[in-house]
C-alpha cells in the first residue's frame, strides 16, 4: 500500500516514525507542519488541505496523527464515494487509539486499522455494523478478492438483510474457498442474491448484486501524444473481440516512459482501473517468448512493451500484441482464488 501519514506535534512525529518502522513492507511517507526536520519527517510546504487532496488522489491510505477533528476537517472537501476514497485512519499522538474513519470495507480501512493497532499496541476503533456483529460484508469480500461491485445500493441491501437475519442467495461460476458465512446460502435463483461472474449482466436472482472478478490486465503502448479517444476506441474494440466485459479490467499497464501519457491515463480512468507502470529493467526481467519490435526496442530498450506489461502480474497471455496506428494492446488473464473470510 502507498500510505501518507501526517503528524501535528513533535510527539505525533515520533509516533509517525514508529508507524513507518512497524510496516517495512508498505510504502509509507511521513509529513508534518511542525519544526521536526531533525526527526527525519518531510515538511509540508503549503497548506495541509492541498496536501490532503493530493494524498487522496495518489495514495491507498492516509493516516492523521492528532485530534480526530483535524482529520475530519481536512478530508471533508475531498470525500466522494466509498468506491474511490482511500482508507483514512486517525490516531492520537501517543498511539493509544487507532480509529477507522473512512472507507472501512472497500478501501480496506478496517483491516489497516486492525493491523496498525496490532503492531503499534493501540486500541482499534471500528464502527461498521457488519464488523461489530461479526457478519458477512459483501463489499469487504469483493475488495479482498479483487471484484467489482455492480451497485452500491444493492450492496447496502445485502448488508441490511444479513444484519436482520434474512438469507441472501449466492452463486458463483468459480470455486469459492472457505465456509459460507452465516446468512449466505448457495442458490441458483430466488428473489435476492449475489452473483460472482465474468458476465456483469448475468441476473440469476430477481434482484442481483453482480460481483465481477477483475482478472484482466490490459498491456498498452502508444506513440507520444496519441489522442485519448483513439486509444480508448482501440481498447474497446479489442476487448469486444475477446468477449471481455470492460468491468473485468483490473489494471492498465505500460512502461514508465508512459506514466504521464494522457491517452494511457485517460484509458485507465475510463475503465475505472489503476494505471500501473514498470521500468525497462523490470519488464526485461520477465522470462518467456514475446513479440519483438526493433523500433520499440530502440526507443524503450524493451522488445514488446504491451505483452511484457500485461504479464508482469503473472497469468496467461490470451491476446498477443495487436497493433493499430501506432498503438499496441495485449491482454493477460490472472488466476484468481476467491475465498470467504
Amino acid at each position: 500500500m502507498r500510505i501518507n501519514a501526517v503528524a501535528f506535534s513533535t510527539n505525533g512525529c515520533r509516533t509517525a516514525i514508529k508507524l513507518k518502522e512497524a510496516f517495512p513492507e508498505e510504502d509509507i511517507r511521513i509529513f508534518s507542519k511542525t519544526m521536526s526536520d531533525n526527526l527525519g519527517v518531510e515538511r509540508i510546504e503549503g497548506k495541509v488541505g492541498e496536501w490532503t487532496g493530493r494524498s487522496f488522489e495518489e495514495c491507498d491510505a492516509v493516516v492523521f496523527i492528532g485530534a480526530i477533528g483535524i482529520a475530519v476537517r481536512y478530508i471533508a472537501p475531498f470525500v466522494r464515494s466509498k468506491t474511490v476514497d482511500p482508507a483514512v485512519v486517525a490516531m492520537d499522538e501517543h498511539a493509544i487509539w487507532a480509529v477507522a474513519l473512512l472507507s472501512g470495507h472497500i478501501g480496506g480501512c478496517n483491516e489497516l486499522t486492525a493491523r496498525i493497532a496490532d503492531r503499534m499496541g493501540s486500541e482499534a476503533v471500528i464502527t461498521t455494523a457488519t464488523d461489530l456483529n461479526g457478519k458477512f460484508s459483501v463489499d469487504t469480500f469483493a475488495a479482498r478478492n479483487g471484484m467489482r461491485i455492480s451497485s452500491m445500493s444493492i450492496a447496502k441491501d445485502v448488508s441490511s438483510k444479513v444484519l436482520d437475519g434474512s438469507f441472501v442467495g449466492f452463486c458463483s461460476e468459480m470455486p469459492i474457498e472457505g465456509k459460507f458465512p452465516e446468512g449466505i446460502v448457495e442458490a441458483d435463483s430466488g428473489p435476492f442474491g449475489v452473483c460472482v461472474s465474468s458476465d456483469p449482466e448475468r441476473k440469476p436472482f430477481e434482484t442481483t448484486l453482480n460481483l465481477t472478478p477483475m482478472d484482466v490486465v490490459l498491456g498498452v503502448g502508444c506513440r507520444r501524444g496519441t489522442e485519448p479517444s483513439k486509444l480508448r476506441s482501440f481498447a474497446e474494440k479489442v476487448l469486444k473481440e475477446e468477449n471481455i466485459a470492460p468491468e473485468r479490467v483490473g489494471s492498465v499497464a505500460s512502461i514508465d516512459l508512459k506514466k504521464d501519457e494522457e491517452a494511457v491515463l485517460a484509458l485507465a480512468r475510463r475503465l475505472r482501473a489503476p494505471a500501473v507502470f514498470y521500468s525497462a529493467e523490470q519488464l526485461n526481467s520477465l522470462e518467456g517468448e514475446f513479440s519483438r519490435s526493433e523500433f520499440v526496442n530502440r526507443i524503450t530498450s524493451v522488445d514488446c512493451v504491451c505483452e511484457r506489461s500485461a504479464m508482469m502480474e503473472g497469468g496467461r497471455l490470451i491476446r498477443r500484441k495487436t497493433a493499430e496506428d501506432g498503438m499496441t494492446i495485449a491482454i493477460c488473464i490472472r488466476e484468481m482464488h476467491p475465498r470467504f473470510l
